[in-house]
């Protein structure tokens, strides 16, 4: 039984489908008891010997943790507080966390009091004041709103976002921010505060502005201030990974360490150049803010080479497990996490293709041969594994990427670590000039080089339309590839052809359904107003302004298209005085 082979991944996803289930179906505390009983009843009969008991232990295993999972996110779910709050308040608080900015704002996650009210909001203030930190209490006049739910079911819910993350209030700052210094910092808000003014060294170099963005990006998972076309170009070329801190970052810190270690101490000392290792991973860890990627890396490679040092043959998916099961028990929250998703994906999808790929790869002959070898098979492993997830929740994918990373992963760890030495050199107040000017070289290239590969537009598509249904039939198809690429046969080849067969007919199925609905939709976007009139797999939006047409296709109309599968979309615009429509004799108001 695969439960003997594989355990601890067995209960994990146990564990996972009672999560699942509790956040669909919120059983309350009475069930919630019953269920906790029934969980003791069940980890007592491991104690009783009988033989019938014995034959059917994993399937007891597989439903106390299933059950566990249900408990868990039932205490872990964290209720809205009702708090008496006006829409016009004057607000204390103080900084948890810097968020990305906007055109308009910089946001922050803050706790928040309002007189002897505290709660956890999210601050927007104008881009003009200067940058807030974590030293200082701020007083300031707010208009506070509690986020909404979105108009339709195609739109992504940022309230239920925030709420996850127990922010119930969003605070608009609109006049002056007072502020007193603050004498009672913990060691954690000690370490942003550091890490903030080693953000602000940076800026203050010498180096090129998308530079310096780049720098705060790879290595201290600052990314709030970079511009949106240095984002487009990561993302239209699929390198969105690559300035993300993630497990390759902190593996290649980790190799950086132990090569460290190991090269300037005594024969024999390598179990001590893992652990110490491993506790600079860590300190770096804590350093950038403990970032849910960042842990989740962290507790991987920290569970790996625990098997290494107990002597134990280290197995990647016990490592994976394991790391998903202490995090899923801190915070049950964290499998609703898209990173959270996509990380351990993309370790699932090195361990099923890593090797297979690796086949059809030139000889690793040499040493420079298998690492540039290894990072390309272990890039296009993890691109397969989380490309189904990657169309489900963002509708869009790039064929230049698998070029792209082809040609720009093999050097992800020089500039790792070459980032990572420029950022201790500045943090350390040692910036050399001619250091600084190769670093900023070397990245123009970088970026000039990415900006080329998201050039492409004809081999960039958007608004690709899938459910989940299509999501488990192209991981059906993942699955079957690998015992193709390990042995090209009649029934492998065959397996993975009747796979595909299957998700497009599932494809044909689902948008024939829709192609036949027709809809009328009425959205808002701030002050405007847009009508949508869909016939078959065509849509036309109306729009009674041109002002935010850029926002509206993004939040409104690229949503829709993907959703509801559309082909052709015309934009056209109706008058501003207009109050209402008449669609097949039902009247619909337009405020």
């Amino acid at each position: 039984m695969i439960l003997n082979r594989q355990p601890i991944l067995i209960l994990v996803i146990s564990f996972i489908l009672g999560i699942f289930l509790q956040d669909k179906f919120s059983f309350e505390q009475n069930s919630i008891f019953l269920i906790v009983l029934f969980s003791i009843l069940i980890f007592g009969l491991f104690f009783l010997k009988n033989q019938f008991l014995f034959k059917i232990r994993n399937i007891l295993l597989m439903i106390l943790f299933f059950g566990l999972g249900i408990s868990f996110h039932f205490y872990n779910h964290l209720n809205e507080e009702r708090f008496n709050l006006k829409t016009n308040e004057t607000i204390v608080f103080k900084v948890s966390k810097k968020l990305n900015s906007n055109e308009k704002y910089k946001k922050y996650e803050v706790v928040a009091g309002v007189e002897d009210q505290s709660f956890e909001a999210i601050v927007n203030v104008e881009k003009d004041p200067k940058e807030l930190n974590f030293n200082h209490y701020y007083k300031a006049k707010a208009y506070v709103v509690q986020p909404k739910s979105p108009e339709h079911d195609f739109q992504f819910d940022y309230s239920k976002y925030l709420k996850r993350k127990n922010i119930h209030y969003q605070c608009f700052v609109n006049g002056e921010i007072s502020s007193a210094k603050r004498n009672d910092l913990s060691f954690s808000e000690k370490i942003k505060q550091k890490r903030l003014e080693t953000l602000q060294k940076i800026d203050h170099s010498e180096m090129n502005f998308r530079s310096r963005e780049f720098l705060k990006g790879i290595i201290l998972a600052d990314r709030t201030e970079i511009d949106a076309e240095t984002v487009q170009d990561f993302n239209r070329s699929g390198l969105v990974h690559f300035l993300a801190i993630s497990g390759t970052h902190i593996v290649v810190i980790f190799g950086m360490f132990y090569f460290v270690m190991m090269r300037f101490s005594p024969v024999g000392f390598k179990k001590y150049a893992i652990v110490i290792s491993l506790i600079f991973i860590w300190i770096f860890a804590i350093f950038i803010g403990f970032g849910n990627s960042v842990v989740r890396s962290c507790i991987m490679i920290s569970v790996y080479f625990i098997y290494v040092l107990l002597q134990r043959k280290p197995d990647l998916l016990h490592s994976m497990a394991l790391s998903a099961f202490i995090i899923l028990m801190i915070d049950t929250q964290q499998i609703f996490d898209v990173g959270f998703q996509l990380s351990f994906l993309a370790v699932f999808g090195i361990y099923w293709l890593n090797q297979p790929i690796l086949k059809y790869l030139p000889r690793q002959d040499h040493y420079f041969k298998k690492i540039i070898y290894n990072t390309i098979s272990i890039s296009i492993a993890a691109q397969l594994a989380t490309l189904p997830l990657v169309l489900y929740y963002f509708h869009q994918f790039s064929l230049i990427s698998i070029v792209a990373n082809f040609f720009i992963v093999p050097f992800s760890e020089l500039i790792i670590v070459f980032s990572f030495v420029m950022t201790a050199l500045i943090g350390f107040n040692m910036d050399f000039e001619f250091i600084s000017v190769i670093y900023d070289f070397t990245i123009q290239i970088l970026l000039k080089t990415i900006h080329w590969f998201a050039g492409f537009d004809s081999l960039f598509f958007e608004n690709i339309p899938l459910n989940l249904v299509e999501v488990f039939a192209l991981f059906g198809i993942i699955y079957f590839l690998k015992f193709m690429l390990e042995k090209f046969n009649f029934k492998n080849i065959s397996n993975v052809v009747l796979s595909v067969l299957m998700f497009t007919i599932i494809r044909i199925s689902l948008n024939v359904i829709e192609n036949q609905k027709d809809e009328f939709l009425v959205h808002h976007y701030k002050k405007e107003t847009v009508i949508s009139v869909k016939k078959g797999n065509q849509v036309i939006f109306w729009m009674n302004s041109e002002k935010e047409k850029s926002k509206i296709q993004q939040y409104i109309i690229n949503p829709y298209t993907s959703n509801r599968r559309i082909k052709k979309v015309e934009m056209k615009s109706f008058p501003a005085s207009a109050k209402m429509v008449k669609f097949k004799n039902k009247i619909y108001y337009l405020n």
